[in-house]
């Protein structure tokens, strides 16, 4: 069995790093990386759309960010206990026509003994915005830079 840590029961160190762990990997925007985080059986639930297993998780990065371009999520630890981690997270990004969104929302995880995420459901609202408007600023597929504000900075 492969370890992810950390791993369950998480303490609220635990916690945070694994919210920024994630984070880091989504920032990748690697879609066979990210997928690596979760069991091979995971169940999602994304938006509406219900997906399990690495496969399919795979599809679904794919496909958000082949139209969510320039993308940059921030989020942070909500609560926790024993198995389960509750975040919320804000991310920006602009389409085809070059319109920027930002997005709102909620994720509650639950992870197996070995820290693999096995269950996703993720709440996700967005809004447009201008150019002029974006807070999320570093260098692509890089991650956040440790002195870079968070969501609580922000007021998100």
């Amino acid at each position: 069995m492969s370890i992810r840590a950390p791993v369950p029961p998480f303490t609220r160190e635990s916690a945070i790093e694994k919210v920024r762990l994630a984070e880091d990997g989504w920032n990748s925007r690697n879609p066979e990386r990210v997928s690596l985080a979760y069991t091979a059986d995971c169940k999602w639930r994304n938006r509406a759309e219900f997906v399990q297993g690495r496969e399919a998780i795979v599809g679904l990065l794919a496909r958000k960010w082949t139209r969510e371009l320039d993308y940059r999520l921030i989020k942070e630890l909500w609560a926790f206990d024993g198995n389960r981690i509750a975040v919320r997270f804000a991310y920006e990004y602009h389409d085809d026509s070059g319109q920027w969104y930002r997005a709102y929302g909620n994720e509650n995880w639950e992870f197996a003994a070995d820290g693999l995420m096995q269950h996703r459901l993720a709440s996700i609202n967005e809004a447009p915005i201008a150019a002029s408007e974006r807070k999320f600023h570093w260098d692509m597929n890089a991650p956040r830079p440790a002195d870079h504000p968070g969501l609580s900075e922000f007021g998100f």
